[in-house]
């Protein structure tokens, strides 16, 4: 029986972060991995005969400075440009696009004057804002029954930065903290393309529309993550986020890790309360002193380890975390590259968004609430092939867009309703890309059905649990499990479903190994 300091589940970006940073500390480590390939919904793979694509995710707005540091990912190959920032353009069916620049609109063109005032006065407090929440995205949260020293001094701090913002300022951001997002805009811009663009992004990957409560959180998360230094930017790396995961990888095997793939873990083998290895399908089994599942947390607890390892109140709990998923992704083969109407070659290159106001992102997502799709879907397209000609054949193009809003549990069944879908989409395509329909060599539809599937994301929802305010900081993935330990000692989590979410940050498997070599696990 073979032994290790650590085996960490699961060879998405998270779990090979945390086996790097705890290889890089000196312990002996391996990943398991249940696919082919590493890298999870973080993959490029080949979606028809020559076009490759990101596979879920597919943009990077997030990886945490951190992570890029301690694995020393630039000497993997990783590159992060400031003149790669990707604009955002906001597509307009019946005149010039608006467009967002540098890092999440430094420069805001496409719309009057004295909308660019009020933008500018508005970014600055959303970034004012996000920067309070910024520290608690990226540490452990706080054990409010325990907390150390050092948490106390980090709420203190978070405290202090709340006062330095001002009365006027301070007083705001308690009012707008659990506002919903459409209000805030309302009182601020009048631009419908801008507050549309706005109002996708603060909902994106999310069972919200708008007009939720705590819908202004979506935004906050996106302008907590930064880019190269810079918050809300965002890229498409060279090679898709594939390139990310590769450079992830190969600072993970520098450091010593042994990373095993098609190898799924059966169960996690617990004796006297504690987690002490693992039995994978094909019957063998491997011991550790830590064991970290860097997989959705209600596949750890209730397939791997079993209800009957664990307090029922904890079971109970997990059983009730929110985790279907209402966005679809959608690849393209395209033969040339389509014409997005009114838009420049920069803007093609860039992150082009159809989500023409609040309202109508609002009532894309109505139908869901009731088991339907959005019969004019919002979405966030890119084309990335453009940027990366190696993505696709001469002369094609690889179109890559996340769509919403696609309920998990259709109420007709995706079998049925996927054809349907896919047809609501490209009708909302050819609006804005003339004749795009007609340059389509092979459609990849993936609802989130679909991802959970592939990907093993139980309801197919990327963050593995709702983004909102009872499932973030001391609440993920479950209230009084924050900090990465579980009821199962020896068991860590280090996944998007544990603090402090999805996105391509490697913040939670960083945390996780940080917390496992405190402990000295």
């Amino acid at each position: 029986m073979t032994s290790f300091d650590a085996i960490v589940i699961g060879g998405g970006h998270n779990g090979l972060v945390a086996a790097a940073t705890l290889a890089k500390a000196g312990r002996n480590v391996l990943v398991l991995e249940a696919g082919a390939e590493i890298g999870g919904a973080a993959r490029t793979e080949e979606f028809a005969p020559g076009f490759r694509v990101s596979s879920v995710a597919h943009l990077l707005n997030r990886l945490h400075p951190d992570v890029i540091t301690t694995l020393e990912l630039e000497k993997h190959g990783l590159r992060i440009l400031r003149a790669d920032f990707m604009p955002s353009v906001a597509l307009s069916r019946d005149g010039p696009p608006l467009v967002l620049h540098g890092a999440y609109g430094e420069v805001l063109t496409g719309a009057s004057s004295s909308e660019q005032s009020a933008w500018k006065e508005l970014r600055a407090q959303l970034l004012r804002y996000a920067g309070i929440l910024k520290p608690f995205l990226s540490r452990r949260p706080p054990d409010l029954a325990g907390m150390s020293l050092l948490e106390t001094a980090a709420l203190g701090q978070a405290a202090l930065a709340l006062k330095k913002l001002g009365k006027e300022d301070m007083r705001d951001f308690l009012r707008v903290l659990l506002m919903n997002v459409a209000d805030l805009l309302d009182e601020q811009l009048t631009d419908i393309k801008l507050k549309g663009l706005l109002a996708f992004d603060a909902t994106l990957g999310s069972h919200l529309g708008p007009r939720s409560p705590t819908s202004l959180l979506g935004l906050y998360y996106r302008l907590a993550g930064e880019t190269g230094g810079a918050a809300g930017a965002q890229m498409l790396p060279q090679g898709g986020m594939g390139a990310v995961v590769a450079a992830i990888g190969a600072a993970a095997e520098k450091a010593g890790v042994t990373i095993r793939t098609s190898v799924p873990v059966a169960k996690i083998i617990v004796e006297n309360g504690r987690a002490v290895g693992v039995a994978l399908a094909n019957g063998e089994e491997l011991r550790a002193r830590t064991i970290v599942s860097a997989i959705n947390p209600a596949t750890t607890f209730l397939d791997l380890v079993g209800p009957r390892q664990i307090d029922t109140g904890f079971v109970r709990k997990v059983k009730n975390i929110r985790m279907t998923g209402d966005a679809a992704k959608l690849n393209l083969a395209l033969d040339r590259p389509p014409q997005f109407t009114s838009v420049d070659a920069a803007g093609h290159k860039g992150r082009l968004v159809i989500a023409p106001s609040p309202d109508h992102v609002e009532r894309a997502f109505n139908p869901s609430k009731y088991g339907a799709f959005s019969p004019e879907p919002v979405m966030e397209i890119t084309l990335p092939s453009l940027a990366d000609p190696s993505l696709a054949p001469d002369g094609g193009c690889v179109l890559s867009a996340v769509v919403q809003y696609a309920p998990y549990a259709l109420r007709e069944g995706w079998a049925a309703g996927k054809p349907n879908f896919l047809e609501a989409i490209m009708t909302q395509l050819d609006t804005y890309a003339p004749r795009i329909g007609k340059s389509v060599v092979h459609a990849e539809l993936l609802t989130p059905a679909d991802i959970e599937a592939r990907y093993r994301m139980p309801g197919g929802h990327w963050h593995h649990g709702e983004l909102q305010a009872d499932q973030m900081l001391i609440s993920r993935p479950v209230s009084g499990w924050s900090g990465y330990d579980t009821p199962v000692d020896g068991l860590f989590l280090a996944g998007a479903g544990s603090h402090p979410g999805g996105g391509v940050s490697g913040a939670p498997g960083l945390n996780a190994a940080r917390r496992i070599i405190a402990m000295r696990g």
